[in-house]
């Protein structure tokens, strides 16, 4: 047995936030697992040890997704951070309104909408596709779903944003963010079943507690994960969507031609740009990869982006293509922690690209902005030129 191998890389830094694939391929280059000093953290790069340690929740604990220990601590009691049985319990009730039986009521709706607010955004001719679309979208529809109404309907996108940046280390992203990742905090730990609208999700949760299925106290806590988890890795899917078709105008022509490809374009969008850049575990003993030791008690980065691009994996990993269908690809996790608003996610960008494939047949861009963030790699503006309709 052997310690990893160490590498100088900052995780954190902002031109490995903005751009990662580079860094990526290096460090799964050098080994499986990678010590990096300046994350006191151990990085899993290899699409094998990224799937093995998500399954295998008893070495590699949740308690400590976070890459800083306050903001650990203020997720104590949620299902994000906690492991099974109380991680059983409390996603149970999260999962419940978020099944394929409990959204199927709602894929008409979703699909009405998108299809509606794309129809209106081809009729303009160019847009600003962050905002018009990939934000606006997700944003009404879990307010729709939770029942979120006035200022906090306002307030989704900079908590959303906020309750994500947190979760990096101790720089200055991190510290500018905890404020307002407070006052989501603040808002959830007194949020009451009146405060949200009747027949809503966030009632049916309340309603749970109520009746003993959730610990008391909790159904705010689900609350914000709905917000926190949810919003901000959507609204970074679907700008990627806009972008890569806009990209790769032959991959929007093969989905025009042939509807069933939806799902599959889906998966391939969050295998070649996932959401999530780095996401944190801990060890809870020496674990064994690939003939490497972890210590007990390290802090583990487990760097999804890099097992979606793993050539042990996929065939030509660097490459955009629809008809792949990596079914089996890292974008939502894997094992008890999968992404529980996984369905939510899928409904509402098969509901986009099913819109964009049917009514446009072109996307001409200009320069996508983005900017550093800690753990969510999204656009923040995407100007659409010109459309060329169906």
């Amino acid at each position: 047995m052997t310690t990893p191998p160490t590498s100088g890389i900052d995780l954190f830094a902002d031109e490995v936030v903005l751009d990662p694939y580079p860094v990526y391929a290096e460090l799964r280059e050098q080994s499986p697992v990678v010590r990096l000093p300046k994350n006191d953290a151990y990085a899993l790069t290899r699409y094998d040890a990224i799937r093995g340690a998500l399954a295998d929740w008893e070495s590699f604990s949740s308690t400590s997704i976070a890459f800083n220990p306050m903001a650990n601590e203020a997720l104590t009691g949620t299902s994000l951070a906690s492991d099974p049985p109380v991680h059983t319990q409390l996603r149970a009730t999260l999962t419940e309104n978020l099944s394929p039986r409990a959204l199927r009521g709602l894929k008409v709706r979703i699909e009405e909408k998108a299809d509606a607010l794309v129809a209106e955004l081809v009729d303009r001719g160019s847009f600003e596709a962050i905002d018009a679309l990939a934000r606006a979208f997700p944003l009404e529809v879990v307010a729709d779903l939770i029942g979120f109404t006035g200022h906090v309907r306002d307030n989704m996108l900079r908590w959303g944003q906020a309750a994500m940046q947190v979760l990096g280390p101790m720089n200055q992203r991190t510290a500018d963010n905890f404020p307002i990742a407070g006052e989501l905090y603040g808002w959830c730990s007194q949020v009451t079943a009146e405060d949200l609208a009747e027949g809503s999700v966030g009632r049916g949760i309340f309603d749970a507690e109520a009746r003993g299925d959730i610990p008391p106290d909790t159904a705010g806590h689900i609350i914000h994960q709905y917000l926190g988890a949810g919003v901000d890795s959507t609204i970074a899917a679907i700008g990627n969507i806009v972008a890569l078709f806009a990209a790769h105008p032959d991959q929007l022509a093969l989905v025009r031609a042939n509807p069933s490809l939806v799902p599959a374009a889906f998966n391939e969008v969050l295998r070649f740009w996932p959401p999530i850049n780095a996401w944190g575990r801990r060890a809870t003993k020496d674990v064994e990869i690939d003939g490497t030791v972890v210590p007990a008690g390290a802090q583990i980065a487990v760097l999804l982006g890099a097992g979606n691009r793993d050539p042990r994996h996929y065939d030509n990993p660097d490459a955009f293509l629809v008809e792949r269908n990596p079914v089996d690809h890292l974008g939502f996790g894997y094992g008890p922690h999968g992404c529980a608003g996984q369905g939510l996610a899928r409904l509402e960008a098969h509901a986009v690209i099913e819109a964009l494939s049917r009514r446009v047949e072109r996307l001409v861009v200009g320069p996508e902005v983005r900017v550093p963030s800690n753990i969510t790699r999204s656009i923040e503006e995407l100007p659409v030129l010109e459309v060329i309709p169906a």
